[in-house]
């Protein structure tokens, strides 16, 4: 009764409200309501062949399986979780979000072969100042639930680049060249590798870190992340 009297007395000072419908009476844990929650749209790509996710890199990167758990809708509820895990520091939403990717992957046969999980790299400046490198916080949510190695420091970020979204695709890949490099060749050599982003939109960036994976011998290259936007 303490405890509960406790957390009454918590919940009425310091109320904790749903990033999707701002509703209050959602548990401390979580970071949106059932409602909202069961409303995500999902794409069904995870386990689903030549998706839309796959069909953006065929010609350009030879990989495995692709895919994104939900689409990215403007104004919508994946579009404040994610803007709330970028720029809001709040570590949990990110965990959610990859706890939710990490069930997915876990049963899908499609992905049943990955060895390991790469965080898309940051900037280390762009790093320092947000505190983190969101897709990190993404792979380990995912972690949780599907406990593969993370291999943070094996692909590094030399370049800090802008958005690429209005650039056409050889001014995208001319950006990109030689902006990520291997520290550790040694630990990717042979590994089914899983590269991890919060949002897709051109794949510019994934491809050029996919490339980058790809040029040590013998890996293979697998690719999901939390949203693809329309």
């Amino acid at each position: 009764m303490l405890v509960t009297v406790a957390t009454a007395i918590r919940d009425l000072f310091f109320p904790h409200y749903c990033l999707g419908c701002a509703a209050d009476f959602i548990s401390t844990t979580e970071v949106i309501c059932a409602h909202c929650k069961i409303s995500l749209p999902e794409t069904h790509f995870i386990n689903s062949n030549h998706n839309t996710i796959e069909k953006i890199f065929w010609g350009r990167i030879p990989i495995e399986q692709a895919g994104a758990l939900y689409y990215f809708n403007k104004h919508g509820v994946i579009q404040q979780l994610l803007r709330t895990l970028k720029y809001k520091n709040s570590i949990n939403t990110g965990l959610f979000l990859g706890r939710e990717l990490g069930k997915a992957l876990a049963v899908s046969s499609r992905f049943k072969n990955i060895d390991a999980i790469i965080p898309l790299p940051l900037h280390p400046k762009k790093e320092y100042k947000r505190g983190y490198n969101q897709a990190m916080i993404i792979a380990q949510g995912i972690q949780e639930k599907w406990p593969l190695p993370i291999l943070e420091k094996s692909v590094i970020r030399l370049v800090d680049t802008k958005t690429q979204t209005r650039e056409n695709r050889v001014n995208r890949w001319e950006n990109m060249k030689n902006i990520f490099h291997i520290s550790n060749p040694h630990s990717l050599q042979n590994k089914h590798i899983l590269l991890i982003d919060d949002v897709i939109t051109t794949g510019a960036t994934l491809e050029a870190c996919g490339a980058a994976i790809l040029s040590i011998p013998g890996t293979k290259l697998s690719i999901a992340a939390v949203a693809y936007t329309l």
